[in-house]
């Protein structure tokens, strides 16, 4: 078992904890049974990501596993958000979140490593090359790609993650995401990218025109938000892809195909 780095723990136990989580944040509560993680954030009003999180069910509520430096912003917004509700909303300094073999899979995707919650002297050492794992899985992460309401849900592919219910009832920022959603030709996406070199902040091109900016990376692979659209567009011209001048290549996800596909065939008003 190794301990990651950079996270906290929020605990919600009460009676009215589920119907709280339902009518506030992405992802749904029904059928969750004990052990099972789902993926999910708190949005503002305007859709975009305060903070997203893997949330445990237990036999006693529910355990939040978030960015270290989100926490104390997620617990002050899940408290306004309680109002007259039998929740108990807490920080628990006591537990760590960790990889372990006989853990629950991670919702987000079945190549990262299984996880739990555990106390910082069962978990262990902190977990190395972490950021590698899951930037190789294709995963961006609050901290390392983004922070609080720079992006849109579709931006970090949360609905691609079984992150966001749009068929549930209300959630704060439910109006913007399923409007997006509509749509159904997202234009900007979370990509992995490979190069010889690649750094944060590097832009990636295809030709002379901009797709978007490197987020994250570890040796040569790497996340990067670009533009979908742009991109069909570079595919029809077949201009190639760079990163600081240097041949680059964006990973061919079928996710991706099908999106960049549908971005083709689309009138040209759309």
């Amino acid at each position: 078992m190794h301990r990651l780095p950079d996270r906290a723990i929020l605990f919600l136990e009460g009676p009215d904890t589920l119907a709280l989580l339902e009518r506030t944040v992405t992802h749904t509560v029904a059928g969750w049974e004990t052990g099972a993680a789902r993926y999910g954030a708190l949005l503002t009003p305007q859709g975009k990501v305060i903070a997203d999180y893997i949330a445990h069910r237990t036999e006693g509520g529910v355990r939040i596993d978030v960015h270290a430096d989100a926490a104390e912003d997620l617990l002050k917004r899940l408290k306004m958000f309680r109002l007259r509700s039998a929740v108990e909303i807490t920080r628990d300094e006591g537990l760590v979140s960790a990889i372990d073999a006989n853990g629950t899979p991670d919702p987000r995707s079945a190549k990262l490593p299984r996880r739990t919650i555990a106390t910082a002297a069962d978990a262990g050492e902190p977990l190395p090359r972490w950021n590698a794992l899951a930037i190789g899985a294709g995963i961006p992460e609050w901290g390392r790609d983004y922070r609080s309401a720079e992006i849109f849900p579709t931006d970090i592919n949360m609905d691609l993650m079984d992150g966001i219910d749009y068929r549930k009832g209300c959630f704060v920022g439910q109006e913007v995401a399923s409007r997006m959603k509509r749509k159904a030709l997202i234009r900007k996406r979370t990509v992995r990218v490979r190069a010889s070199t690649l750094a944060a902040g590097a832009e990636v091109r295809a030709g002379a025109g901009l797709l978007g900016t490197v987020t994250s990376a570890a040796e040569n692979e790497g996340l990067a938000l670009i533009r979908t659209d742009r991109f069909a567009k570079a595919i029809m011209a077949r201009d190639p892809v760079t990163v600081n001048d240097a041949p680059a290549e964006i990973d061919s996800a079928p996710w991706l195909i099908a999106e960049v596909k549908a971005l083709l065939e689309a009138p040209a008003d759309e």
